[in-house]
């Protein structure tokens, strides 16, 4: 079904599709075949009976929404991001705006305490919280990782969660704060379009909606909100290992009139010196290979002066 958009661009359309929602409480090989399937056919599913402890969602909320309630002044303190710390509008440094506060941090334990010191009048309360909720979001993570190698029959089943394990994964965690935009009646763009270059994104938001796919071009699909879920979608590094048989899709975060909106965002990434290539299984006579070989430094170094919706891995693409 596609419906006149209420969007900020008036020549796009919404299409009301719904979103595989998966139970991982389910048999094990039937999860594997609906992962593989959701990440072939969107690029994006959701997940339930996750497993990750309700109190550390709730402490990771109540920290943020606690420092996203400060003053200007106050917030300015744990900024100006460099690439980590707070930013506010300015996303990047290549003139990327929206509608959007955040917080940015390294999954290191250690370089999360140290910036919790500017963020929180408990540092060590943001700290744990903030740990912790990387802790458990990274073994959902894993899990999904190992899910899917086995439903892609890979034999090497930790051949993509060791890469997010690695203690020198690349991995970094964001919380976004979207404002209500009550002095507009339609919605701005909070984020824009653009895909997530690491491996495996786990989201989850507050009960706000916001949050759209693209998976074609000037259609947009809008994502339900549900706290009690985990929205996964394939990276560019994932859809690369896997030839391109699973697609990292275009997708962006709006404004909402009257509400603010905020989601934690675990992006899980390689490490710096891994390098990003088709898994063998992958590529056939029928399937050649599609993406050439690559570093994530490399990955990073090439595309660090491109926009937030400029296509990335076509940079790396065999022809």
């Amino acid at each position: 079904m596609v419906v006149a958009s209420p969007n900020p661009n008036g020549n796009e359309k919404i299409q009301l599709v719904d979103l595989p929602v998966i139970d991982l409480s389910l048999p094990r090989s039937v999860v594997s075949k609906l992962i593989v399937k959701a990440c072939e056919g969107y690029g994006f599913f959701m997940v339930i009976n996750h497993g990750v402890p309700k109190e550390a969602i709730s402490r990771m909320e109540e920290e943020s929404l606690t420092f996203f309630s400060k003053t200007a002044s106050e917030k300015q303190r744990a900024g100006p991001a460099n690439p980590f710390g707070y930013g506010s509008k300015n996303i990047g440094h290549n003139g990327d705006m929206g509608e959007v506060e955040y917080l940015l941090f390294n999954t290191d334990k250690a370089s999360i305490a140290q910036r919790c010191k500017t963020i929180s009048d408990d540092p060590t309360k943001f700290s744990s919280a903030v740990s912790d909720y990387i802790e458990a979001v990274r073994e959902l993570a894993c899990e999904l990782l190992e899910v899917i190698a086995e439903g892609l029959w890979v034999p090497d089943t930790s051949v993509f969660s060791r890469l997010i394990t690695d203690v020198e994964s690349d991995s970094v965690f964001r919380l976004n704060y979207y404002p209500p935009t009550s002095s507009s009646p339609t919605s701005k763009i909070g984020f824009g379009e653009h895909t997530d270059p690491q491996i495996l994104t786990l989201l989850r938001s507050n009960d706000v909606g916001g949050l759209q796919i693209s998976p074609q071009d000037g259609v947009w699909v809008p994502v339900t909100s549900d706290p009690a879920a985990f929205c996964v979608n394939v990276g560019d590094a994932l859809q690369a290992m896997t030839n391109g048989r699973f697609v990292s899709v275009r997708h962006r975060a709006l404004t909402n009139s009257f509400k603010s909106r905020m989601s934690m965002a675990l992006f899980s990434g390689p490490p710096l010196n891994a390098t990003m290539k088709a898994l063998p299984e992958m590529v056939t006579p029928e399937n050649p290979l599609v993406y050439k070989p690559f570093t994530w430094a490399e990955y990073k170094k090439k595309t660090c002066s491109l926009r937030l919706g400029d296509s990335r891995l076509n940079l790396f693409r065999t022809s």
